[in-house]
């Protein structure tokens, strides 16, 4: 009964962690290039998950992509194919809510990288393609690291949203957070507390791990 919900939440994890980092990516990119109208819009849109209340945000996920919401209903009719009460759906909660993490912190990673440098690979003939790969994706990737444990820590701890979209089921959708809420509401406060440490454990771990690596990775810069 422990297992079960730990493994699935580290899949739903990673997952909705892989898709934040190629969005994310792809959004502090465009948000950082050239101004553009609507772009103010548009970022406030991205960040939104980030000050709504989880259960609101899964609300709106249920109106898009249930099987009579916008999309949902056409991917249900047309492919058979439904994030209602399934893990597919637990990721994509998760990923949603933890989208505005990785977008904050790949976007100062950006902003944070020298000019100087890519000006000088232009002035190379560098086309602008190459110069992202080689030059400002490496620069910024102490702080892209960041947002991926940052992002991975949220989406393991996402309850609120995945409760409104993908439920409670044991086995299926019943990550760690919610395996919590409904062993404490049954009173198996053992089940409950031992979730709860290695949640708390895992979460330190991640965290101690990720500064040790930044305090590092700045001290050789600096020397």
């Amino acid at each position: 009964m422990i297992l079960k919900p730990v493994l699935l939440s580290l899949k739903i994890a990673s997952l909705a962690t892989v898709f934040s980092l190629i969005i994310g990516v792809y959004l502090a990119r465009v948000m950082t290039g050239k101004d553009f109208w609507g772009k103010n819009a548009a970022e406030v849109l991205i960040t939104l998950p980030m000050v709504l209340p989880p259960s609101v945000t899964g609300y709106i996920l249920l109106i898009l992509f249930g099987r009579r919401g916008m999309i949902g209903s056409w991917l249900y009719n047309n492919l058979g194919f439904s994030f209602v009460f399934s893990w597919t759906g637990a990721v994509l909660a998760a990923c949603i809510v933890s989208l505005p993490l990785m977008y904050q912190s790949v976007k100062a990673a950006f902003i944070n990288v020298d000019p100087i440098f890519e000006r000088a690979a232009r002035t190379l003939g560098a086309s602008e393609g190459r110069i992202f790969w080689t030059i400002t994706l490496p620069l910024a990737w102490p702080g892209i690291v960041s947002g991926l444990a940052l992002t991975f820590a949220r989406s393991l701890g996402e309850f609120g949203a995945t409760l409104m979209i993908a439920g409670n089921i044991p086995g299926k959708t019943q990550t760690i957070p919610l395996a919590i809420y409904f062993a404490s509401d049954s009173g198996d406060a053992v089940t409950a507390n031992i979730l709860v440490g290695i949640m708390t454990v895992f979460s330190f771990i991640l965290i101690y791990t990720l500064n040790s690596w930044l305090k590092k990775k700045n001290f050789h810069n600096i020397g």
